[in-house]
Order: structure tokens, then C-alpha cells, then sequence
């Protein structure tokens, strides 16, 4: 299906379920962790399992030859494994032990600022609407992390933690295009969430985990959200992301990295009490401020029409050459 032929509301059901799956996704890795599932163990299982069932759906429907790829795309698939869900996104786990999800959801909205600095380096030159955006956003992760949010209990180290994070799964999704991925999209999700959960595994067997889990103690709404993760947070949420990107202009497919931090403050509030404190009112509002002015700036400066677009790309490929 072509964006010419795509339902208005498709895109929008699918442009929803990415702001609300993804944006819950941070308080469904806070109940995780909270419930006594190691964070590595935790995350290695989310993507082992989502990777399991993405390529066994794909096997189902296209076949061996749907999923046959070659070992220059393998490696790819492991370097993005390590760099996007070992490095980055079990950091998020990592440092939720100490973070409250909505405030550890607002530092990961900064990942955008690390894109425009990362192109700055490799020469490229984003126009002067887009550097402010950046200023003001890197305000607002100051205005945070310095303070630890003046929530009482934040570690120094959890917000160390989510910085490298962000820094990491900017610098992945970066190298990406460089890599050689497969090119479409969901085989390529598929490999780097298997690599990223066996590595992960590995991880946590290597820092004794296993031993640290009690699968008697660790109570329903433990698995319960593991079992969300898997399935909202991996599959339908990262296949409405695949239609978006096949459907939809990036311009708005861009909207998601500053809305998602809005609605984990609002869900880490609302269902687990956690506190809003006024440094991450103002330190949230210059983020998301500065990561609107980012999409904007971005958006004027490369006009690129939907179609050509390939919309087999990897998202992070297609998000960032």
C-alpha cells in the first residue's frame, strides 16, 4: 500500500498506538524491574522472545526465503542489537531501578539532539532553527539531571545510566545506514532483537542474575508487564511503526520522540504515583520544546517527498540517512 492509497485513519490508529504503546513502554519496564526481574534478564527475555516471534510470523507467511539473509546483514543486525537494545535500551532498565519512568522517559526524549550533533560531526551543516532546538533541549537535560530531578532517591549513576543510553542508541541508529541491514523492515527488527536478547542473556548469566531471580516471588503483574513489553511494546507497536514509515511523512512520523515522554510522565503519575516535581515540569518542557523546534527545523530543511522513500527501510535507517 502506497501513502496515496492509505486511509487518513490507518495512519492516525497507527500514529496513536506508537504514541501510547511506546510512551507506556517506560512504566511497563519500571514495573519490571520493581516486581525483582533482573534488568538484563528482563530485557533479554522481552527480546528474545519478541525476536522469536517476529521472524517465526514471518517464516509462517513469506516462507524460509522471507527470512534468509545474508552474513554482511547478520553481523549488521548484531552490531544494531548491541548498540540499540544492549547499550541503549537495557539502560533504560538499568537505570529505572533508581529513575522513576516519566523522568528516565524525558531524558530519552533527548535522543534527537544526539542525532542533529552526531550529523554535525559528519559534516553536515542543519539550519539555524534546528540549533536552537538543540540549545534549548540540552538546557532542559540539564535542568534535570544535575538536580536528579529533586526527586528524593534518583542515583547519580541511574541518570549516568540513561545518558550513555540515549548516546548509544543515537550513535546506532546513526551508524545504521552504514551497516549493510536487511531492508526490510520487520526482518531487520526480527534479527536485532534475537542478537540483542541472546547478548543480553549472556549478560546477565555473566553478573549472576540467574541467581538474583525468583520466579515464585517475582509477583503476576511482574510477568504481566514482561508479557505487555513483548507484545505491545515490540511487535504491534514497532509494525505500526513499519505502516507509518510506509504510509506517512516522516514529518510526522516524527511527532512520536515528543509526545511518547509526555505520556510516560503522564502514565508513571497516574498509575504508579511517581512524583512531578516542578525542575521536571520545566526541565520536561525545555526538552520537548527543544525536540518540537529539532522536527521542525528538520522538517523545512529536507522537503523529500514520501515517495521516495524506500519503505523497506530499517525505521532507524529510514529515520536517519
Amino acid at each position: 500500500m502506497t501513502q496515496a492509497t492509505a486511509r487518513p485513519a490507518m495512519i492516525w490508529t497507527a500514529l496513536v498506538v506508537v504514541y501510547v504503546v511506546w510512551g507506556s513502554t517506560y512504566l511497563g519496564i519500571r514495573v519490571v524491574v520493581e516486581a525483582g526481574i533482573p534488568p538484563f534478564l528482563g530485557m533479554g527475555l522481552r527480546f528474545l522472545s519478541a525476536g522469536i516471534l517476529m521472524l517465526g510470523y514471518l517464516w509462517l507467511r513469506h516462507g524460509r526465503a522471507g527470512i534468509r539473509i545474508s552474513g554482511r546483514e547478520l553481523r549488521g543486525a548484531a552490531v544494531m542489537g548491541l548498540l540499540l537494545l544492549v547499550l541503549g535500551n537495557a539502560m533504560v532498565a538499568v537505570a529505572e531501578q533508581t529513575v522513576p519512568s516519566g523522568l528516565a522517559a524525558l531524558v530519552v526524549g533527548a535522543i534527537s539532539l544526539w542525532f542533529v550533533l552526531l550529523q554535525v560531526a559528519g559534516g553536515q551543516r542543519p539550519p539555524w532553527l534546528t540549533w536552537v532546538g538543540v540549545l534549548v533541549g540540552l538546557a532542559g537535560v540539564a535542568v534535570i539531571c544535575l538536580p536528579r530531578g529533586g526527586i528524593e532517591g534518583v542515583e547519580a549513576w541511574g541518570i549516568g545510566v540513561l545518558l550513555f543510553g540515549t548516546i548509544s542508541w543515537a550513535f546506532g541508529s546513526y551508524l545504521s545506514p552504514r551497516l549493510g541491514l536487511p531492508r526490510n523492515a520487520l526482518v531487520a527488527s526480527g534479527y536485532e532483537m534475537l542478537a540483542g536478547g541472546v547478548m543480553l542473556t549472556i549478560v546477565s548469566a555473566a553478573t549472576g542474575e540467574f541467581g538474583d531471580l525468583h520466579a515464585s516471588a517475582v509477583p503476576a503483574k511482574g510477568w504481566l508487564a514482561l508479557a505487555y513489553l513483548v507484545l505491545m511494546g515490540s511487535l504491534l507497536a514497532f509494525s505500526a511503526y513499519g505502516y507509518l514509515l510506509a504510509n506517512a511523512p516522516l514529518s510526522l512520523i516524527g511527532t512520536y520522540a515528543y509526545v511518547n515522554p509526555v505520556v510516560a510522565v503522564i502514565l508513571g503519575w497516574l498509575i504508579l504515583s511517581e512524583p512531578v516535581t516542578s525542575i521536571v515540569l520545566v526541565g520536561g518542557a525545555l526538552v520537548v520544546g527543544g525536540v518540537v523546534l529539532v522536527v521542525n527545523g528538520e522538517r523545512t530543511s529536507a522537503k523529500a517527498p514520501p515517495a521516495e522513500r524506500d519503505p523497506d527501510l530499517a525505521p532507524d535507517e529510514a529515520l536517519t540517512r
